[in-house]
């Protein structure tokens, strides 16, 4: 229902309806030189009311992100996880501030994503945008907004605050090993995690959550099934459905594993304590092992392992498709993209090969090659 009257010299338009509890929304936008006009802005706030288009609820970008953590997020994602939604709110409160959402235009949105790409990494902007883009799609479903206005984004980001993750080579990785293996102690395990992470490349939270039942003497496996929570100190699921797999595993790590039997808990790294050690314990006795063997890392941590892990195999000339199955990935484009500046190196160590054999032939070029000659013609 549209009413128009006529304010200092200007013409006024009001839109009401009832929404599905009963509950009466208005619209207004005054500033009109003519009725007709009014009534041309009424007609078309008419459709969108019809339609499902208009916004019902009167609610902020910031407040919006807020309230869709809460139904959708909240009780789904991990401690540390739900830190940066946090911190993505705090980000839209501060720049958008109580501007509604139904308000926010493309224009905007690139000069946000803009000003956050100027201090941030672009691994950060690509997930923050994504985590963004997933609520305005909400919102749309709500019928809050009528159109997209993340689509079609460019992103840009801060070239300086890329990490460069360093990985070590098969000196350094045999140096750390040895001496990892000189003061095993089973009351003490962050050097078997240690150990477990350069034999099998699993996350820290992976290694975390392994039981006795998950390793087959027998079979030389190993089964990764679940995750640990650090924060309530439970088992949860793991990464994604492609995290879940059995890998091969040798005989050393496994004698190596079998020693911690004798703490007899159900859980393989859970100390004498009866815990099993965080991130910083296991990362502190790392740099411990690192300093000792005289590598200088300033940026290697546990999960750097997982990096050295399949350094070690590339160099070894191990399939791409076997190390990303064994690291838990869903298809190999997500190995080769997690790890594109290790296959860059190795592609430069490759074209050296080709190179030598290309060489080779002309040395060879008064040599016939061992084809089978043919007097057919190739069709």
């Amino acid at each position: 229902m549209a009413s128009y009257r006529k304010l200092n010299g200007k013409w006024q338009a009001r839109i009401s309806w009832y929404d599905d509890d009963g509950k009466r929304h208005y619209k207004t936008k005054a500033g009109f030189s003519t009725k007709p006009e009014a009534k041309r802005w009424a007609r078309t706030i008419e459709e969108q009311k019809d339609n499902g288009t208009i916004s019902a609820k009167n609610i902020s970008f910031a407040a919006y992100f807020k309230e869709w953590f809460e139904i959708y997020k909240k009780n789904k994602i991990a401690v540390v996880t739900a830190r940066l939604y946090d911190s993505i709110y705090k980000n839209l409160e501060e720049y958008f501030g109580n501007k509604k959402i139904d308000k926010v235009t493309r224009r905007d949105y690139q000069i946000f994503i803009n000003k956050f790409g100027e201090t941030h990494a672009k691994v950060t902007v690509k997930k923050v945008h994504s985590i963004i883009k997933s609520v305005v799609s909400s919102a749309m479903y709500d019928n809050l907004i009528p159109r997209d206005f993340t689509h079609n984004i460019e992103l840009s980001w801060n070239a300086d605050r890329t990490m460069v993750v360093d990985y070590l080579n098969m000196n350094e990785i045999n140096a750390v090993i040895d001496k990892c293996k000189e003061k095993m102690d089973p009351s003490y395990t962050s050097r078997y995690m240690i150990l477990t992470a350069f034999y099998t490349g699993f996350r820290l939270s992976e290694i975390a959550a392994l039981t006795w039942n998950d390793i087959n003497f027998n079979w030389k496996t190993i089964t990764v099934n679940k995750s640990w929570n650090y924060h309530t100190r439970t088992f949860k699921d793991t990464k994604n459905a492609s995290s879940k797999r059995i890998i091969r595993v040798n005989q050393g790590l496994l004698d190596i594993l079998k020693s911690l039997q004798s703490n007899n808990k159900e859980l393989v790294f859970e100390n004498k304590f009866g815990t099993v050690p965080t991130s910083e314990a296991v990362n502190k006795k790392l740099r411990e092992l690192l300093k000792e063997c005289n590598i200088q890392k300033k940026s290697y941590h546990f999960h750097s392992i997982r990096h050295s892990h399949v350094a070690m195999l590339l160099y070894n000339n191990v399939d791409i498709y076997a190390i990303s199955k064994r690291l838990g990935h869903s298809d190999i484009t997500t190995t080769t993209r997690k790890y594109a500046y290790m296959l860059e190196e190795l592609k430069s160590k490759s074209d050296s090969h080709i190179e030598q054999i290309l060489d080779e032939l002309d040395t060879k070029k008064d040599t016939e090659l061992p084809l089978k000659r043919s007097n057919s013609v190739p069709r």
